[in-house]
């Protein structure tokens, strides 16, 4: 264990670097927006420019790797999300910031997707649920500790944004001076509406709706922490709670869906999601604590949904289409995302702040009634037909790399069905020793 966790050291350090940065600009943002009278319209639309760079990253990003490798690509990747943050410090402009957080969306999805394949590639499937455990905690932790630094510094001037830059290059080092084989073909989702929803209509709506919410609440939540009157400190542990208290509440919860229906266990943390909404509309919090209280409620609620469905779908899916499953699921979230930014924004526009949990209460009531509804239609299925529930980070990171890494039995015939005459090892920079020596034998033979 130790042996596998040393060999991919420098990976992980890389992915954390990326995702202190990420941590910090998606904070930063939104706060110094506020700071700058920009309505909660146009900080919606933040939101809804990062989900659309980034669904076009997990799409895009697989090509580009092919076409010029993978160290190439991620320095690529690294210098876009730089210039994005640069860029946001000198052009203090909403429509701006709109256009560079998609050019930001779409670096952070490339740079993880090639960070992820890495590790996909140095991971045996025996070992890959412990190195996806390991690469989930120090992302969460990295992240949450991006947000934090906030707190620290002054968001009105251009520091915390070099700050930023600064990390998304050191995450160039790790992974620049790697000697590892080159990866297999990056994974690409594909979006199949037709079939997912004859395979589980649930996971469909709650799926997309389930983005709306967390999109929303993801991309706003620093805003309506600002708007109620938190400090910045206050805003950080604000958001910060939502994140870790939904991580933790996976444990349980995962327990509870691999021993009950799935469905029962979505329509359970909907009834808690609405609850909380309604804390958060009829009590707005009035202090620091309340706040964080409240927030840790609501992100142990909505950061579930989605594990909870995947593995729902993936037990009415052929065990050899897990990866198009569970991708197809991850484009329909990244949808939804792009709806819930917007929509929270008008609300809060026309409603003051409590109209971001008008639109994710919305949500969730229709998560409630649907789920509600398709348990009249359809079996449950039999507990010796379940898959493993596995837990997904409440941070919206995740990519069709990070499935294979998080599901250690699906068959190579995945991927090799759909690369099938591509070189393994597309980029010459990369080639080892070993993998030489490899070749030359082969001459000789």
């Amino acid at each position: 264990m130790s042996r596998s966790l040393f060999s991919i050291a420098s990976l992980l350090l890389g992915s954390a670097f990326l995702f202190f940065a990420g941590g910090l600009t998606g904070m930063l943002l939104p706060v110094r927006g506020g700071i700058e009278g920009f309505s909660s319209f146009n900080l919606g639309l933040l939101g809804t420019g990062w989900a659309v760079g980034y669904v076009s990253g997990c799409l895009l990003v697989p090509q580009l790797v092919t076409r010029v490798g993978h160290i190439r690509a991620f320095s690529v990747m690294a210098a876009m999300a730089c210039i994005s943050v640069l860029m946001s410090s000198l052009l203090v402009l909403p429509y701006a910031w709109i256009i560079l957080r998609a050019l930001a969306g779409f670096a952070f999805a490339g740079a993880a997707m090639i960070v992820e394949g890495w590790l996909v590639e140095r991971s045996e499937p025996e070992s890959r649920g412990m190195i996806f455990g390991t690469y989930t905690m120090v992302n969460l932790f990295a992240s949450t500790a991006g947000q934090m630094v906030i707190a620290i510094g002054s968001p009105e001037t251009f520091q915390l944004f070099t700050v930023a830059c600064i990390f998304y290059v050191i995450a160039l080092l790790p992974t620049a001076l790697t000697k590892s084989q080159a990866p297999v073909p990056l994974a690409r989702a594909k979006l199949n509406v037709p079939r997912l929803w004859k395979n589980s209509p649930v996971a469909v709506i709650a799926v997309l709706l389930t983005g709306i919410s967390n999109g929303s609440f993801g991309t706003l939540v620093a805003v309506y922490g600002h708007n109620i009157g938190l400090s910045v400190s206050g805003v950080a542990l604000f958001v910060s709670a939502s994140i870790l208290a939904g991580a933790a509440a996976q444990i349980p919860i995962g327990f509870l869906s691999d021993m009950i229906d799935r469905r029962l266990v979505v329509i359970v943390i909907a009834l808690v999601a609405i609850a909380s909404d309604s804390m958060f509309v009829t009590h707005a919090p009035t202090t620091t604590t309340i706040a964080v209280i409240y927030s840790a409620i609501f992100g142990a609620a909505v950061y579930s949904f989605y594990p909870v469905l995947v593995a729902h779908a993936n037990d009415h899916a052929d065990p050899s289409e897990g990866l198009q499953t569970s991708g197809g699921l991850l484009l329909l979230m990244g949808c939804g995302t792009m709806i819930g930014p917007l929509l929270g924004g008008v609300l809060m526009s026309v409603q003051g702040p409590n109209g971001l949990f008008v639109s994710t209460t919305m949500a969730h009531i229709g998560i409630l009634l649907f789920t509600i509804w398709r348990m009249t239609q359809r079996v449950a299925v039999d507990d010796e037909d379940k898959g493993q529930f596995v837990p997904i980070s409440p941070m919206r990171t995740r990519t069709p790399q990070t499935i294979l890494l998080a599901d250690g039995e699906i068959a190579e015939e995945e991927l090799s069905d759909d690369y099938e005459g591509e070189s393994l090892a597309s980029d010459p920079l990369e080639s080892t020793p070993d993998r030489a020596d490899e070749e030359t034998e082969a001459e000789k033979q």
